[in-house]
């Protein structure tokens, strides 16, 4: 499975659309991006494509009335997250601002999702002598 990287004008892209909120983190992913809130990820960035995670009405509303595309691996994608489409990355500023509206909702809906517990670090036995 190749992993497309993102040029460093669609991670400006990215950040752009993703709400400047005090919660939200945004964090490298494999040489895209991430934007976490409570610790879940609500958006992504993949190669060219962003990804929102949506409540179920409105991912239904998204993938009815635009040209989504799936976000992710094309043998695996992501499931729960919808991609945004790509010819919003053609379109101009305008379509920025749908992105980022669709982004919000993402930022609203994960928000509203129980806090991602920090996975425990395993620890070593002690080392005896030798």
């Amino acid at each position: 499975m190749e992993m497309p990287k993102a040029t460093e004008e669609e991670k400006a892209r990215f950040r752009r659309v993703v709400p400047d909120h005090p919660g939200v983190v945004v964090k490298p992913m494999f040489g895209n991006l991430g934007a976490f809130v409570n610790g879940n990820m609500f958006a992504g960035l993949f190669g060219s494509t962003i990804g929102v995670k949506l409540s179920r009405e409105d991912k239904e509303v998204l993938e009815s009335s635009e040209r989504t595309v799936p976000f992710g691996p094309a043998e695996r994608p992501m499931g729960g997250y919808t991609g945004l489409p790509e010819v919003w990355n053609e379109e101009g500023d305008g379509d920025e601002t749908r992105a980022r509206a669709w982004a919000e909702k993402a930022l609203a809906y994960v928000g509203s999702l129980p806090a991602k517990e920090p996975k425990a670090r395993a620890t070593r036995p002690p080392r005896t002598g030798g």
